[in-house]
């Protein structure tokens, strides 16, 4: 009942929250108001849920609540892939003016990128995860220093619309990649929800998982696949956040207390819910556009995570 009146609490907390950012300082054009808010709301929605979805599902995958989904190098990818496209083809391109076509793009790109480190290690019965992470590290550091080459080479003029792709907005989201988006992921939960009564084992370890019957390298598999799906979404969406993740799971681990991932799951896409949106409305009402919603979280997620690791050290 405990677990259920804190879901209650944070239910209330969001729908609030966003009831807030729709309405304040409308002016009553609520014509125009209204559907321009929505869309962006229903992003951040998207965005806060997937991350923080993906990062409960890749922690209880390693065993361990510092690593996220970004170690995969998949927000360094993005950046490589919109700094190539702005290199080579340059800026009027249409993998750049159309948002639909640069974000089935960038999609698609990070979807193979994933399976195919995956394939790559996974091959041999056995393998370990954690060779995995440490091959997605190393090519993440490898995308940052081509993207930082190319940027550096480039057009001032084009490099400008490389740094407004360097954050997360939620400014100019399309409509169309929106309803796109939210489709790619009911499709994925319908496809991994049979398997999310594994993670409750899982988060035990590999030997016990094993012990208790599952099939710990299907299971994995497949997870790893969703946690991918969500990233590459949220990522091509709105553009990376990088601290969002591990902001929002420690703060469900310290708030719900429980192992049981239903619980987990709903608590953290609340979260995210309630510290993105509370976020954009502190940059546009509080900050008046002179910062990001990225820079603030990457700050706040930066203390934070040097305070989980001096906690762990002691």
């Amino acid at each position: 009942m405990k677990h259920k009146a804190i879901l209650t609490v944070l239910v209330i907390g969001a729908v609030g929250l966003i009831a807030l950012y729709m309405t304040i300082a409308s002016g009553g054009n609520w014509d125009y108001i209204l559907p321009r808010r929505g869309m962006k709301v229903l992003a951040m929605v998207i965005t806060a849920s997937t991350i923080g979805i993906s990062t409960i599902i890749f922690q209880t995958m390693t065993n361990n609540r510092i690593l996220t989904p970004s170690i995969m190098g998949m927000d360094s990818l993005y950046m490589l892939l919109q700094t190539a496209l702005i290199f080579i083809v340059g800026s009027g391109s249409a993998f750049i003016m159309n948002r639909n076509l640069n974000f089935v793009v960038s999609v698609l790109l990070m979807m193979v990128f994933a399976m195919l480190l995956y394939k790559l290690l996974f091959r041999k019965e056995g393998a370990n995860l954690f060779f995995l992470l440490l091959l997605g590290l190393i090519f993440g550091t490898f995308f940052s220093s081509i993207s930082t080459f190319m940027q550096v080479l480039i057009d001032p003029n084009e490099f400008l619309m490389i740094q407004d792709r360097m954050f997360a907005s939620f400014n100019n989201v399309s409509s169309d990649l929106v309803w796109v988006a939210l489709g790619c992921i009911a499709l994925t939960i319908l496809w991994m929800w049979k398997d999310l009564k594994y993670l409750d084992v899982l988060a035990l370890g590999r030997d016990q998982a094993v012990n208790l019957g599952v099939d710990y390298e299907r299971v994995v598999r497949k997870l790893f696949l969703v946690t991918a799906v969500f990233v590459a979404i949220s990522t091509a969406l709105v553009g990376p956040i990088l601290f969002l993740g591990l902001l929002v799971a420690n703060v469900t681990y310290e708030v719900m207390k429980t192992y049981r991932h239903s619980y987990l799951m709903a608590a953290s896409a609340l979260i995210g819910i309630i510290a993105v949106v509370g976020g954009q409305l502190l940059v546009e009402r509080v900050f008046s556009f002179t910062t990001t919603l990225s820079v603030i979280v990457n700050f706040i997620g930066g203390v934070y995570f040097l305070y989980l690791l001096l906690r762990e050290r002691s």
